[in-house]
């Protein structure tokens, strides 16, 4: 196999990048994670992940997991009610039966992103992941790379694979390209123990999803199984706004009096959201690459996941991240390719194209989602799924 006898990097320990470190632990690679956060309970986990059939859950099968994901999967979280500005639902698969067939191909289960990762983290070996190991720098040293962390510790490996999500600071060295701002921003945050901090909004959301839409704005809540609710509020914003909202994100009344004046068609059962202490908020401008990227393949160094293809929030993200985390892993231990760089070269092009096209698609969804009718083109995207 072409990486074996190397030591092989993976800077991120997000989905995509523990998954490859899975599946390549498997084929017996040497593999180091090297992730910022000081411990795997240092940061709280973000909303529900719908993993599809073919990509996110092809990704589990291949790295010999379902049998675990089965055991921390929500089934009924992926039931989803459509509302109003008024929170009045028009359409709500509340009734609907929970999911328990996860061999078809149009299943898409939820999972919280705490217990995916860790299950993740629980399938590799002991001592893969370095924690504590913020990205600074690489520094060429012979054929492979030294990596240079913020607390001062350094590492060398001969191959090096991003996987340090949207806000990289790998793939200047493999790229200029740079990200694109999508015209769509997000304020996202957790409100916890929301049966008693949002008790409405919770007894709205009934274990599953609620997408509210209304005139160019939208809200996502996501009941979590520890008992929190996630939310994200939509909306577009020029570019001039997102780089000074002036907004202190860290004050709920602040932030509760930007959404009173820019939801203000918005009824007051949103006002939860903003209303307890039990919360945070982060604001989230979204951003994508250009289609049809492209760039020299090198024969140490490669990028998967949002660092390589960044999205709208779409819900594929999570998923084609975990696809190119198998298809890495095929490229280097299953297919035969004479040379590493020649394995990330037909990995990359493969990527590169299937993003592309996703990245279309998600443009599209979200710019649905954000018109002037967006509450009937929830209706109809939803409807022609049934």
């Amino acid at each position: 196999m072409l990486a074996e006898n190397k030591q092989i990097a993976i800077v991120g320990g997000g989905p995509a990048g523990l998954t490859l470190a899975r599946l390549l632990q498997q084929k017996g690679m040497q593999v180091k994670v090297y992730e910022r956060d000081a411990d795997r309970y240092f940061r709280q986990q973000g909303a529900t992940l719908d993993l599809h059939y073919g990509s996110g859950l092809k990704a589990l099968r291949a790295a010999g997991l379902m049998a675990e994901f089965k055991k921390h999967y929500r089934a009924g979280a992926e039931r989803v009610t459509i509302t109003d500005n008024n929170a009045v639902a028009h359409y709500t698969e509340s009734h609907n039966a929970p999911l328990e067939d996860l061999d078809s191909e149009h299943s898409r289960p939820e999972i919280d992103r705490g217990p995916l990762r860790d299950l993740l983290i629980n399938s590799l070996n002991e001592d893969t992941i370095i924690w504590n190991s913020k990205f600074a720098a690489l520094e060429k040293n012979g054929e492979g790379w030294n990596l240079l962390f913020e607390n001062g510790t350094t590492a060398y490996a001969d191959l090096v694979i991003a996987a340090d999500g949207a806000n990289t600071k790998i793939r200047k060295y493999i790229t200029a390209i740079d990200r694109i701002y999508s015209g769509t921003t997000i304020i996202e945050g957790n409100i916890y123990n929301a049966a008693v901090n949002a008790p409405g909004l919770w007894k709205m959301t009934n274990g599953g999803k609620i997408f509210a839409h209304w005139k160019s704005k939208a809200i996502v809540l996501s009941a979590k199984g520890e008992g929190s609710l996630s939310f994200y509020t939509m909306t577009k914003e020029n570019e001039d706004w997102v780089n000074s909202p002036g907004i202190n994100f860290s004050s709920k009344e602040e932030v509760l009096n930007w959404f009173k004046q820019r939801f203000s068609d918005w009824s007051a059962d949103w006002h939860e959201i903003f209303e307890t202490d039990d919360s945070y908020f982060v604001h989230r401008p979204q951003y994508s690459f250009p289609t049809g990227q492209s760039w020299e393949p090198l024969p140490n160094l490669t990028m998967l996941g949002d660092a390589a293809h960044q999205t709208p929030p779409s819900g594929d993200g999570v998923n084609q991240a975990m696809l190119d985390a198998v298809e890495l892993y095929e490229a280097l231990c299953i297919e035969n390719f004479g040379t590493v760089e020649e394995a990330i070269a037909s990995f990359e092009k493969s990527m590169l194209k299937r993003s592309s096209e996703v990245t279309v698609e998600a443009l599209q969804l979200v710019d649905g989602m954000l018109s002037e009718n967006n509450l009937q083109f929830m209706l109809d995207f939803f409807n022609e799924l049934r």
